[in-house]
């Protein structure tokens, strides 16, 4: 199964956005299941108010940290990774790819979980 596949299956499967990204990498961060759902507790639901940034955003860009960081800003590689992602979804803030005030969905959660993996592969093969 794919790992984005996978996050998905996590998002169903009580996962917030955010934990169902780290867990699709959970293999590669050396870090404990438990820890990686207690990271993401607080992100789902663009940090729980739909205001600010996707969950599934900010668990690609923890993911980043946790690969590529080496004493150095990642900033660019950052950046990058936002970018993209707001180019693939349409928004980087979760009232706006869920269209809230639009009534127009930019993006729904699932694809959003998906995008978000296969920009945090991507970004860490560099």
């Amino acid at each position: 199964m794919e790992r984005k596949d996978l996050a998905v299956e996590y998002k169903h499967g009580g996962c917030n956005c955010a934990q169902a990204v780290l867990l699709a990498f959970k293999d590669e961060l050396n870090l404990s299941e438990e820890d990686l759902k207690k990271m993401g507790a607080a992100f789902g639901v663009g940090m729980g108010c739909m205001e600010a940034t996707c969950g599934a955003l900010c668990a690609s860009q923890m993911i980043l940290g946790l690969k590529q960081y080496q004493g150095k800003p990642i900033l660019k590689d950052a950046a990058a990774l936002a970018k993209a992602f707001e180019a693939k979804c349409g928004a980087t803030i979760c009232k706006e790819l869920k269209g809230i005030e639009t009534g127009q969905v930019l993006c729904d959660c699932d694809s959003c979980v998906r995008n978000a993996v296969e920009l945090a592969e991507q970004a860490i093969e560099k």
